[in-house]
């Protein structure tokens, strides 16, 4: 019976040895997979924070990437290690469970708060709901609350959760405030105008063989533009002033009327002088008639 009892004891007490392990958290563990988060791993274990958290069965680690949390890495140890503190909440808090807060604000409280030194609520935090969007600040009157979730890490479900929060959050009492960081700005590069386009058309295939079989030195021989939109160039403004001939045949060019013309004078000026000569023999013919009558006489 004693025999019985005593591996019945054994046995309870592995299962919950076990289950111990299984359910510890282990904060380095849960961020080595995560080198955006190396710089607050290794201020975790140079403040000798990493094993007391450990040893927390439940929390939610609001975690600062390397450059946000870049504003407070080189302040004095003790300072830095009450600031860490206050980013360690003593309850599970995933983004599911903080987007379903009813409430506009909650109150949190942290393990600088279990440590017995928060003064005037500077050991808990205010998680607020602003617009759609989360934000996390010290629970003393008038803290800011600036510090924006931005998604959840690792989740462990009621264990442990790590929550990226956009930068530190420091208790009046705890050290000098962190300014807010200005918003990324967005800038994207100017689009080309349709006029610019229009004006660097890309050459076409004629037009790159002309540069290659041109000899160096020489210009390329480009084809005249042509567009739908404008008429050619050798287009004639008006039409022929003479109509068609009623025969049917086609009508003459303005040059070849010209050369009719000039024809047509050459062939008028030849009677013009036969005449003449015609005229001047028949005065000879006159003359000699009547010096002949003029000797019988």
């Amino acid at each position: 019976m004693c025999l019985k009892a005593s591996s019945s004891l054994l046995s309870l007490t592995i299962l919950l040895g076990v289950s111990s392990i299984v359910s510890a958290v282990n904060i380095t563990r849960a961020l080595q997979k995560y080198p955006e988060f190396s710089t607050m791993t290794e201020l975790l274990a140079k403040t000798k924070l990493t094993p007391i958290i450990n040893k927390r069965q439940t929390i939610t680690l609001l975690a600062l990437s390397n450059d946000a949390i870049g504003s407070i890495s080189g302040r004095p140890e003790d300072e830095l290690k009450n600031i860490l503190m206050n980013h360690v909440v003593l309850d599970f808090y995933d983004g599911l469970k903080l987007k379903a807060i009813k409430d506009k604000s909650t109150m949190l409280t942290t393990l600088y708060q279990s440590t017995g030194l928060g003064q005037q609520q500077d050991g808990f935090l205010k998680c607020t709901k602003t617009n759609g969007k989360i934000y996390f600040g010290s629970a003393v009157k008038g803290a800011p609350q600036t510090a924006e979730y931005i998604t959840t890490v690792f989740r462990n479900p009621f264990n442990l959760s790590v929550v990226q929060i956009s930068m530190p959050i420091l208790a009046p009492s705890l050290g000098a405030p962190v300014k807010v960081p200005p918003p990324s700005p967005i800038s994207s590069p100017p689009a080309p105008s349709p006029k610019e386009a229009a004006d660097t058309p890309a050459p076409g295939p004629a037009e790159e063989e002309g540069y290659a079989d041109s000899p160096p030195g020489a210009a390329p021989e480009t084809a005249p533009a042509s567009s739908p939109e404008t008429a050619p160039a050798s287009a004639p403004e008006t039409a022929p002033a003479s109509a068609p001939s009623e025969d049917g045949s086609p009508a003459p060019s303005p040059e070849n009327a010209g050369k009719k013309k000039m024809a047509a004078a050459d062939e008028v000026e030849p009677p013009t002088s036969a005449s003449s000569t015609r005229l001047s023999f028949g005065g000879i013919l006159v003359l000699s008639f009547v010096a002949s009558f003029a000797g019988l006489i």
